[in-house]
């Protein structure tokens, strides 16, 4: 549906025929005399009378019509569109230090490293998040932003895939990485405030002990979720042949249970991809916060459209009387 923003503006337009409709002042012959003033005269008249051709006159008045109804501002309003936002504010803390290199998770029956199995199940995991601003957070040897809270949940995907191990470091700042999410969140409702973090590690480095982050968090109503990533066994190869080992042994799983446990979130084990995603599925089910629908209408403006469409005509206008002008001239 057209609308205008400034629908009043349009009274402007038959300006031109009352102005025509205007009686036109006639200079006074008796004030003052000069010899060549009846050749003036008749030249004026004879230029008046071909100045202006029809087409030109039609090209000013389209163009007028144009600048008015560009002015008036016009836009397009596309039919209302529901949309049911949750309130909820969801920043994911993402562990890209070095132990995330060990190759102990599946992804399509391939051996693949925790990276690769994190970024694949987060992808489907922000793709549900329909109405929730996501936001994600790497970190390593220190914390770092990698994508601010946005319903942009495509774009935020891209930045995910495009992580790599070693970006912030190799060892591990789980400390920074909580007090960079309090920070992020800071000022939004008490129950908007989640942080997910997930790593397979234990604080090795930071200017922030985790512990202390954990007990400001909760002071400032953050709940954070903690999944501990990595498989309990795997098998290598050793000078004495295949031998199984604990890829998980620097996994400080009571840190992460204290963290959940200070703020009221949850600690989840993922052992493998299948864990990592039924978790996924259980924070995937949190209830939003509850909200009133919205509906929005696309609204497209069409003024610069009407506006170059009036400067286009104004010179066609100049165009058709310049050649009228010259042909007339031409055949007197």
């Amino acid at each position: 549906m057209l609308e205008f923003v400034w629908p009043w503006f349009l009274i402007v337009l038959p300006i031109p025929l009352l102005a025509r409709w205007l009686p036109s002042a006639k200079p006074s012959s008796d004030a003052l005399w000069w010899a060549q003033s009846q050749h003036l005269i008749q030249h004026q008249d004879k230029s008046t009378s071909y100045g202006q051709s029809l087409l030109g006159k039609s090209f000013l008045w389209l163009a007028w019509i144009l600048l008015v109804i560009a002015i008036s501002r016009p836009t397009w309003v596309g039919e209302p569109t529901q949309v049911t936002p949750s309130g909820r504010d969801l920043l994911i803390a993402l562990d890209l230090s070095g132990s995330m290199k060990i190759t102990d998770m599946t992804l399509n029956q391939q051996t693949a490293d925790r990276l690769q199995a994190a970024k694949a199940v987060l992808t489907d995991f922000i793709d549900k998040r329909r109405g929730d601003r996501i936001g994600i957070i790497v970190f390593g040897t220190k914390a770092f932003l990698q994508a601010p809270l946005s319903f942009d949940t495509k774009t935020i995907n891209q930045l995910v895939q495009e992580t790599q191990i070693g970006f912030a470091g190799q060892r591990t700042a789980i400390g920074d990485a909580i007090g960079l999410g309090i920070k992020r969140l800071e000022g939004k409702a008490a129950d908007q405030k989640v942080l997910i973090l997930m790593t397979d590690g234990a604080n090795t480095a930071g200017r922030v002990q985790p512990s202390q982050a954990a007990a400001f968090a909760a002071s400032q109503d953050v709940r954070i979720h903690t999944i501990g990533i990595g498989a309990d066994s795997m098998m290598v190869r050793g000078f004495f042949g295949p031998k199984e080992v604990n890829p998980s042994s620097d996994l400080d799983e009571a840190l992460l249970k204290d963290i959940a446990s200070q703020t009221g979130g949850q600690y989840f084990r993922a052992k493998s991809t299948e864990d990592l995603q039924r978790i996924y599925q259980q924070l995937d089910e949190m209830e939003p916060t509850p909200s009133e629908d919205v509906w929005q209408r696309p609204v497209t403006s069409f003024f610069h459209w009407f506006a170059l469409l009036a400067i286009l005509n104004f010179g066609l206008s100049l165009v058709a009387n310049n050649g009228y002008y010259l042909s007339k001239r031409g055949r007197t």
